[in-house]
């Protein structure tokens, strides 16, 4: 598929909405905002559904005819530009669903991430044989071919967590992920070690959340917070049994902001949390 008939990554969606509400606050219809900026009326639509290639000139162009003085905001709609980022990920373009591709493309240009689980690992930091284990799990199962694709795509994705300037991740896991041991005794037992020596690193934490505790705010949801240049352009990534996707509107941040920050509040501190993985792995 031709680069310009690819539909719009969740990045890109994003910051033609960002230019819609600039566009909105500003007062102006579409047609207008076309005849002030020298385009055409589909193009302005086209340009907010992400679905048109915008320059960072073009951004700035645009903020500037809808009078957004806010010059972090619009140095951070500038850098998402550029069209699609062509990244490790879309080696999988035909492979995988797109919103696999997505969530990599978003993990790839966060400053920090927070994430919060009930039932499984964080995918960035389970072990190859761990994955595995959860994909072979599925229902209705994955082909052999699909698991290894997965489980690459998986794995590829945890460099950003690596390297010289890793990306800061903070976790909230349910005792219960713990404990339901994918894979068996042995695969179980080397997930929790592998989560406490990723632990020890200055830039990870991880926090758990014991039974009996009497309280998870989210409900059961997977979350991962994705943070951006500017808090305005963050994004919620929600996995549940009737929703998996995308959320990115302020009053959706503050409320993911303040579970996460109940989530972790709720959790036992990083040492013992620690010492909680550690038991549970010598009892395995």
């Amino acid at each position: 598929m031709p680069p310009s008939k690819l539909p719009p990554t969740i990045r890109q969606q994003r910051l033609g909405a960002e230019l819609r509400r600039l566009r909105e606050h500003a007062q102006l219809s579409a047609t207008q905002a076309a005849r002030l900026h020298g385009a055409t009326q589909s193009r302005i639509s086209s340009i907010e559904g992400g679905g048109y290639p915008v320059s960072a000139d073009r951004v700035r162009t645009l903020a500037r005819l809808y009078g957004c003085s806010d010059h972090r905001l619009v140095d951070a709609l500038a850098n998402m530009t550029g069209g699609r980022t062509r990244g490790w990920w879309e080696e999988y373009r035909e492979i995988l669903p797109a919103e696999f591709l997505d969530v990599a493309e978003l993990e790839h240009h966060a400053l920090a991430m927070r994430v919060a689980c009930a039932i499984h690992m964080p995918g960035l930091l389970q072990t190859p044989e761990h994955a595995r284990a959860v994909f072979k799990d599925v229902v209705p199962p994955y082909d052999p071919p699909e698991v290894e694709h997965l489980l690459s795509f998986r794995i590829k994705r945890q460099a950003v967590i690596y390297g010289e300037q890793p990306t800061p991740l903070s976790t909230v896991i349910h005792e219960a992920a713990l404990r339901i041991g994918f894979g068996g005794r042995k695969v179980a037992r080397a997930q929790l070690e592998h989560l406490l020596d990723m632990s020890e690193r200055d830039h990870i934490d991880v926090r758990v959340i014991p039974f009996g505790t009497g309280s998870y705010p989210s409900s059961g949801s997977g979350i991962i917070y994705f943070e951006a240049e500017v808090s305005q352009l963050d994004t919620v990534q929600l996995d549940t049994d009737t929703f998996s996707g995308y959320v990115g509107s302020q009053p959706q941040l503050v409320r993911y902001r303040a579970v996460l920050d109940r989530l972790e509040e709720t959790a036992l501190t990083s040492a013992k949390s620690r010492d909680l993985m550690h038991n549970i792995a010598q009892s395995m």
